[in-house]
C-alpha cells in the first residue's frame, strides 16, 4: 500500500529549496558587487596613474639605509621637517655601524626637531646593530627580516621593499592612504586608522605590480586633494568614482 506524504514533509522541502535559491541568490549578488568594487578600482588606479606618474616617497634619500632611517623619523613629523633634518644627518652616518656606535646624545640631538627624538634614536641604533650583526650590514630585503628589526612595522618595511628595493610585497598604508580608502569604499571598514585590514583589502583589488605605486600616488592624493579637514571634491579626478563625494561633476 502507498504512503502518503504529509503536508510537513512537503512544506519542509518547499522551506528548504527557498533557502537554497536565497543562498544562490545572496553569493550571486555579493560576486557581482565584489566584481563591481574591483572594476572601480582599476578606474581609480588608471586616473591615480595619469594624476600622479612615478608617484613616489617625499622622504630624500640615496639608499635603502637612508630611507629606512628617514621613514623611522617620519612617525609623527612631517617629511619635509626630516628632509631638513637628514641633510645634515646623512652627512654624518653613511654606514649601519655608523648609527650603530653613535653616541646616543650626539643622535639624540641631531634629530631631535622631528620629535619622540629619545625613542627613534632607540630604535634607529637598536635597528642598525641588528643590521650589523645579522645581516653584514646591509638593510635586508624581506618583510619578515626587516619587521623583524626594532622599531620597524610593517609600513615602513613596505617603504623600504617598495621603494628602495622595487619589491611589492604590500601597500603602504598611512594615515592618507587610510583616510583616501575609507572615503572611496575600497575597504570593508569604516575605520581609517585600521591599516591592516585596509591594506589586506587594497592588496585584493590592485594588482601585485602597482602597490607600491599606488601606495605613494594615494599619499600624494591624500595630501593635495583629500585631504583630511577638507577634501577638494570640486577638483577631484576621482569624484566620479566616489561614494563620499560632496560635489558631483558633470
Amino acid at each position: 500500500m502507498a504512503v502518503k506524504k504529509s503536508s510537513g514533509s512537503r512544506s519542509g522541502k518547499k522551506k528548504a529549496a527557498r533557502t537554497s535559491g536565497t543562498a544562490v541568490k545572496s553569493r550571486a549578488k555579493k560576486t557581482a558587487a565584489a566584481e563591481q568594487l574591483k572594476r572601480r578600482a582599476a578606474k581609480i588606479l588608471a586616473i591615480l596613474k595619469k594624476a600622479y606618474p612615478g608617484a613616489t616617497t617625499a622622504l630624500e634619500h640615496r639608499n635603502a639605509l637612508e630611507l629606512l632611517v628617514a621613514t623611522m623619523l617620519s612617525a609623527q613629523c612631517t617629511d619635509e621637517r626630516v628632509n631638513m633634518v637628514t641633510r645634515d644627518l646623512f652627512k654624518s652616518y653613511k654606514t649601519a655601524a655608523d648609527y650603530a656606535n653613535a653616541d646616543p646624545a650626539e643622535l639624540e640631538q641631531q634629530i631631535r626637531t622631528t620629535g619622540f627624538f629619545r625613542q627613534k634614536a632607540r630604535a634607529i641604533q637598536a635597528a642598525c646593530r641588528q643590521i650589523v650583526e645579522k645581516h653584514n650590514g646591509r638593510v635586508p630585503k624581506t618583510m619578515e627580516q626587516l619587521t623583524a628589526l626594532p622599531g620597524v612595522a610593517r609600513k615602513t618595511a613596505n617603504v623600504v621593499l617598495g621603494t628602495a628595493y622595487g619589491i611589492n610585497a604590500g601597500i603602504v598604508v598611512d594615515t592618507h592612504v587610510g583616510r583616501v580608502a575609507v572615503r572611496l569604499g575600497l575597504t570593508t571598514t569604516k575605520n581609517s586608522k585600521d591599516a591592516a585590514r585596509i591594506e589586506r583589502d587594497l592588496m585584493e583589488l590592485i594588482p601585485q605590480k602597482d602597490w607600491t605605486f599606488f601606495g605613494h600616488a594615494m599619499i600624494w592624493h591624500g595630501r593635495l586633494v583629500c585631504t583630511a579637514r577638507k577634501p577638494d571634491c570640486a577638483n577631484c579626478k576621482l569624484a566620479k568614482l566616489c561614494p563620499s563625494r560632496t560635489v558631483v561633476h558633470s
